[in-house]
């Protein structure tokens, strides 16, 4: 018996890794074929055209409201005293998240002491949540801060543009496109790739730097190509290209060469295409080396960056195509940021959340009817023993496979967000958690040959036994084959 037990583990292991192999979809990210090349390290932007350095002038700040179409925000202006007028301004574009007008403070108030105006705006937030944003709407709303900062005194109109960080530059486009008196772009750690396909790269570039192991990395298209339980979230296939291609503006583009949530090399060749469709060929690339998403450096800015930015805003036109056009550090990308496949209708959002929650729900129907019984005073028959100690393990050691890897896929995602390494706990822990998993397939067969072996004996059940055996044992199987699915088991292949 215990030999047959060993075998019937061993192809149920088997099976639950193929099925981790064949149900798709696969991962294999395409190498990235095009390069761009920097012209030199240094990032200061070339010309001839003078322009006043940062440092030059005291600056002030004032806090207004800005209108906008059904909502307020407030705003901080940073601007130079004793500058003269007709000055440049940049209307400031949030990342992702909740941000306020007292962001980008250090750079604002280097480009203001340069003689630069910023309005740095309130984020709205009645329309923006994790589920749904809508960038064209968005767009409105920024251009009511373009607007204020048009009409501010001493600041030229023809010369106000935006300056879009991160997320901010699916939006930045969209106003620019439709609003030609736009003067400028800068995009700051762009995107430009759809966000879907620029998280699935991040993902898979954070777990390859850590070394997780291969069934992780597919998990990446099973986690991120499906759609969201309950829907929303399809800003995340929002296409800025159709924009960009409608852009006549001067375009400065700003990544960190340590940035490696961002397709740095294959985004910023997207907008060099994109403005090339418009018949725009002022584009200006700046790398800088070691900088991280924000550009910054252990929590300070870039050296060279409000440099860069303020100069190239400064110089306008001149500086529009001022060689060097990519300059900095080297970038790398290893691998295209690509549109990923769809799970099959068993594994779409809706039905991870069906399956995950109805399978822990047949696992707890046996016990919850146990103290339900107890408490009207009319308990039911109990287990034999043997029984009720292999569906107890069962369970427990099912729900610990979850718990475990649900634990995992939080500490690996500490690791990378903080930019760490443990090699013990990515490969350990994953080594630990497979380990869990064909032992509660062990126990699963051995919990189910012990109730073959006492329904041939004849013993009695009782109702809520059968079913508390039914529910174990079908919910227990469920989640094994969901664990198979998301490669917690040994894959083939």
């Amino acid at each position: 018996m215990r030999s047959w037990r060993v075998a019937v583990t061993l192809v149920a292991v088997l099976l639950f890794g193929f099925i981790g192999t064949v149900a798709g979809p696969g991962w294999n990210p395409h190498p990235l074929e095009r390069t761009l090349v920097v012209q030199t390290s240094d990032v200061e932007i070339g010309g001839d055209v003078a322009t006043t350095p940062v440092g030059t002038y005291e600056t002030r700040t004032e806090t207004f409201t800005v209108e906008l179409d059904g909502a307020t925000v407030e705003a901080t202006v940073h601007e130079p005293v004793g500058a003269p007028d007709r000055r440049p301004g940049l209307v400031f574009m949030h990342g992702a998240g909740t941000a306020t007008h007292d962001n980008f403070w250090q750079l604002t108030e280097a480009l203001a002491s340069a003689g630069i105006v910023s309005l740095v705006p309130d984020k709205r937030l009645d329309t923006y949540s994790a589920r749904f944003r809508d960038y064209p709407a968005m767009a409105r709303d920024y251009m009511h801060s373009w607007e204020a900062l048009s009409s501010w005194p001493g600041v030229d109109p023809e010369r106000v543009g935006f300056y879009a960080e991160s997320e901010g530059a699916f939006i930045a486009p969209v106003a620019a496109a439709e609003n030609p008196e736009v003067a400028s772009v800068v995009l700051v750690s762009a995107p430009v790739v759809p966000a879907r396909e620029q998280f699935a790269l991040a993902t898979d570039t954070y777990l390859r730097a850590l070394g997780a192991p291969e069934q992780l990395l597919r998990a990446v298209p099973r986690l991120l190509g499906s759609e969201v339980p309950g829907g929303g979230f399809y800003y995340a296939d929002f296409d800025v290209s159709p924009y960009q291609q409608r852009m006549d503006q001067p375009v400065l583009m700003v990544y960190g060469t340590e940035d490696v949530s961002m397709p740095v090399v294959q985004a910023p060749a997207k907008v060099i295409d994109d403005l090339a469709v418009a018949g725009n060929d002022d584009y200006t690339l700046r790398y800088f080396e070691g900088a991280n998403h924000g550009i910054r450096i252990e929590d300070e800015l870039a050296p060279g960056f409000p440099e860069a930015v303020a100069r190239w805003v400064q110089g306008l036109p001149e500086t529009a195509d001022a060689q060097p056009r990519i300059a900095g550090g080297q970038p790398d990308q290893r691998f295209r940021a690509e549109p990923l496949d769809s799970p099959r209708w068993y594994a779409s959002g809706d039905m991870i959340v069906f399956t995950l929650v109805g399978a822990v729900g047949l696992l707890l129907l046996g016990p919850t009817l146990w103290l339900l019984t107890r408490l009207v005073r009319r308990p039911s028959e109990p287990l034999p023993s043997p029984l009720a100690r292999t569906t107890a393990a069962l369970t427990m050691s099912v729900l610990a496979v979850w718990v475990l890897f649900a634990s995992y896929l939080l500490v690996v995602a500490g690791l990378a967000l903080n930019y760490e390494r443990s090699p013990f706990v990515v490969q350990g822990g994953w080594l630990g958690i497979q380990a869990v998993a064909v032992g509660s397939t062990a126990i699963g067969v051995w919990s189910a040959t012990t109730w073959l072996r006492v329904r041939r004996h004849g013993v009695r059940t009782g109702t809520v036994g059968t079913i508390t055996l039914v529910g174990t044992h079908v919910g227990a199987l469920v989640l094994l084959l969901a664990a198979g699915y998301w490669g917690i088991f040994p894959t083939i292949g």
